[in-house]
């Protein structure tokens, strides 16, 4: 009985404290990594990639964000890539998964810009009340060539929710 009880508690503690942390009105910055052989398109062989985040949680579970990025990519047409994107993100039942989808303008060199439709599902990992460790699968869908530049990929990040 007594275990029930303490197991029933830990419960009620643990629903509670993971209903605060997606509570409209908090803001959101993220740095993190792509890449580092975790993405895979059809022209290059690396990719490495940095992206920095900053966003709101418009309603509960519900954050509009925006990015910038850059990323080396291992070809000879343009190696350096620069980025600028909005995003959503619906965060599922206040258990850290989410979902988002977003588009990205992406820009290389004289010669490579390309609009990028994004998807991807995550996990806010809590590592205390406010930080969070980010992994999560994503895919980019090129306007320009879905064959050489769309990319799949696991993006590790390092999130912060502010109150």
């Amino acid at each position: 009985m007594i275990k029930k009880l303490s197991f029933l508690l830990v419960a009620l503690v643990m629903t509670l404290t993971a209903s605060a942390q997606f509570e409209q009105g908090k803001k959101y910055i993220s740095a993190s990594f792509s890449g580092l052989d975790f993405s895979y398109n059809g022209l290059s062989d690396l990719n490495v990639g940095f992206q920095a985040k900053g966003g709101y949680l418009l309603d509960d579970n519900l954050m509009v964000l925006g990015s910038l990025g850059y990323s080396h990519i291992g070809d000879d047409i343009t190696p350096d890539r620069f980025s600028v994107g909005a995003e959503g993100r619906y965060y599922i039942i206040q258990n850290g998964i989410y979902l988002g989808a977003g588009a990205t303008y992406k820009h290389g060199g004289n010669d490579y810009n390309d609009i990028m439709p994004t998807v991807e599902i995550g996990y806010a990992f809590f590592i205390n009340r406010t930080v969070t460790i980010e992994p999560a699968l994503y895919y980019e869908q090129s306007l320009n060539d879905h064959s050489k530049y769309s990319n799949v990929g696991l993006r590790i990040g390092l999130g912060i929710y502010l109150f």
